[in-house]
């Protein structure tokens, strides 16, 4: 025991001399005039030395203490060495004596230690404060600088597409470097902008141009029908330089200028992340003098494209303009940072325009939670469209993620072609800091349900460190037995264009990629250039401008009536808030009678869906096609406006 007692203290006695602790501060010292300098807040350094300190003191004052007591603790272990006692027990007093001293020599070690770290921190927390602070300096002028250059390389490579010295058409940069990445070859872009689900079976191909004279046939198998490019030119040339509607009612090209309010978004939300966005109560000063169902109504900006569509006798050539037309209705976002009105149960948007459009076109807010609009279109050029939209939101902190919900479908009444698709995931970014800017990701699968041809578009997302071109969109075109026929490409703010496949073949590069030679493009749509002062206006488009004038005869819902909407661009965004709020209260008490009078009536068991509320123009049917509920059309609004009998509308303004 004596032995072990003398080994234990020489040890201690050698960690205390050994100079470990002056090693480790010669390691970590590093070379002062080798560091960056960069200014830092010292607050926070001088609150941490300050409370090390006084734990240090209280350290020396049980070191004290401790020292104090273990002398007496010795000098009585002395007295009793001096006693008379068996020689056992003086055996056991030195085997005590040794550890006592054992223990006042650790606790003078463990202080000693103390001391040196803490003076350790005090020479090197300022150098590591400045080293970390330059380093965050640097990273953020990094990443400053890369999104400066991404924006300038890509309004470089567009000056130079549309310079006369550059390429012929833009079909050809298309045609040489256009692809889709294959699943797996994203490694560049920022994990960050990953946040969507990609088809699996997303096509991948390359394009190669061929000329028209070489007059190459594609491949046919059974069941495809084939395209004679010479006679399609008739359909898809032009198509995008279809002229503006004329019509005999003037309409309004101006609004007026919005006004200079600011206010702080984060303030507002930075305690809504992660909630539905409807629920979260905003100000007027985030949105636009435009419903939800007024920018549903906006998809049709691009009519003449389906109009065209009617016309094509082949399956796959009119795909191409169901394709363009279901990206054009991107175009509109572009500039659109500010978030539309949500609409009141019960509203509705009617819009007319059979005279120089050729179609009337009729939503109806069928939901509140979640926010769901019906929508019904007729064209007397020979198609109809309809669909049931859910907003699914969610703010993630960074950004905000708008996710439609709902099969659009799109019918042809003289051939029974019925496509339907989906709606893509729209982000707006830079909610926290820096400007707002909008993008469109995800894939869209277009189906022709009676000649089951089919349409894989992907909207690739937009990242600074990719080598694709901002919001592009690219896709393939294939028949009922796979085989592909147009190639697609563009973007969603800017054109569409569509080249026709006269051969494929694998990748000899080893990637599962398929490279396709094409004909040259043919431009599909381009985008109709905003109205003068569109920046004072919301960006809003010719369309836009004329959808939230008042008319006669509509509906007593319609969104035109809104009050909080009709202030809010008139520029009176105090009183538009006032309204607003009265507006939503008013809803709550509806409801809150709407569930009283069906818990009333149906026990509570046989509560319908949006507490007891039934649209009034549409109702809920089965989709044969997506096997999913949705509201359709039933009839009557238009006669009821032929009438003008709105007696059956509910008070919601």
């Amino acid at each position: 025991m004596k032995g072990r007692g003398c080994w234990e203290t020489a040890s201690v006695r050698s960690f205390c001399s050994s100079g470990c602790l002056n090693k480790f501060k010669k390691d970590d010292s590093g070379d002062d005039d080798e560091e960056p300098a960069a200014p830092a807040d010292n607050s926070e350094l001088h609150h941490t030395l300050k409370t090390l300190s006084l734990k240090l003191n209280d350290l020396s004052t049980c070191n004290d203490l401790i020292a104090k007591h273990g002398a007496a603790l010795q000098r009585s272990l002395n007295e009793l060495d001096s006693l008379k006692i068996p020689s056992e027990c003086g055996e056991k007093l030195k085997v005590v004596n040794e550890r006592a001293t054992l223990f006042r020599i650790t606790s003078n070690a463990m202080i000693n230690a103390c001391r040196d770290f803490l003076e350790l921190a005090e020479t090197h927390s300022r150098k590591w404060q400045r080293a970390l602070n330059y380093e965050q300096e640097q990273r953020v002028h990094l990443e400053e600088t890369i999104e400066q250059l991404a924006k300038q390389h890509n309004s470089l490579e567009r000056a130079f597409c549309n310079t006369p010295g550059g390429p012929a058409s833009s079909s050809k940069s298309f045609s040489e470097g256009s692809f889709l990445t294959s699943k797996g070859e994203n490694s560049e872009e920022d994990e960050d902008t990953e946040y969507f689900d990609a088809m699996e079976d997303s096509t991948s191909f390359i394009t190669v141009i061929t000329e028209a004279k070489e007059d190459r046939k594609p491949e046919s198998g059974p069941g495809t029908t084939t395209v004679d490019w010479t006679s399609a030119d008739n359909v898809l040339d032009g198509a995008s330089f279809m002229p503006k509607d004329s019509c005999k009612v003037k309409r309004r090209v101006r609004i007026p200028d919005k006004p200079n309010y600011s206010l702080n978004l984060w303030s507002i939300m930075k305690n809504c992340i992660g909630r539905e966005l409807s629920r979260i109560p905003m100000p007027v000063n985030f949105n636009e003098p435009l419903s939800m169902l007024q920018r549903l109504t906006e998809d049709l900006e691009y009519h003449h494209l389906l109009d065209k569509a009617v016309n094509c006798t082949s399956s796959v050539e009119q795909m191409c303009l169901v394709a363009a037309f279901s990206v054009s209705s991107y175009s509109t976002t572009v500039h659109r940072i500010a978030k539309p009105f949500n609409p009141m149960l019960g509203e509705t948007f009617e819009l007319d325009r059979m005279e120089d459009m050729g179609l009337r076109s009729l939503c109806e807010q069928v939901s509140h939670h979640p926010p769901s609009a019906a929508h019904h279109v007729f064209s007397k050029h020979g198609w109809s469209l309809w669909q049931e939209i859910t907003i699914a939101s969610k703010f993630r902190g960074k950004y905000i993620s708008i996710m439609p919900l709902g099969a659009i479908h799109l019918e042809f009444q003289a051939s029974g072609n019925h496509y339907v698709w989906r709606k893509s995931t729209s982000t707006v970014h830079n909610i926290i800091v820096g400007k707002l800017w909008i993008d469109q990701s995800g894939d869209i699968e277009i189906v022709n349900h009676k000649t089951k041809d089919r349409c894989q578009l992907k909207f690739v997302p937009y990242s600074y460190f990719s080598k694709e071109a901002a919001r592009k969109v690219t896709g393939v075109v294939s028949d009922s037995q796979g085989k592909a026929h147009y190639v697609l490409s563009g973007s969603w703010d800017d054109q569409m264009e569509c080249s026709k496949i006269v051969h494929s073949s694998p990748s000899s590069d080893g990637k599962q990629k398929t490279v396709y030679q094409t004909l040259p493009a043919k431009l599909l749509w381009r985008k109709y250039p905003l109205p003068e002062n569109a920046e004072n206006m919301y960006y809003f488009s010719e369309l836009a401008l004329t959808l939230n004038e008042q008319e006669d005869g509509v509906a007593p819902t319609d969104s035109r009536l809104r009050p909080d909407q009709r202030l809010m661009e008139r520029g009176r965004w105090d009183e538009a808030n006032t309204e607003k709020q009265r507006l939503e209260e008013k809803q709550r008490l509806s409801r809150r009678r709407r569930l009283e009078s069906c818990t009333a009536g149906c026990g509570g068991e046989e509560e319908k869906e949006s507490d007891g509320y039934v649209p009034l123009w549409f109702e809920k049917r089965l989709d044969p096609l997506t096997g999913e509920m949705a509201c359709m059309y039933k009839g009557g609004y238009w006669e009821a406006k032929e009438k003008k009998d709105w007696h059956m509308c509910p008070n919601i303004f």
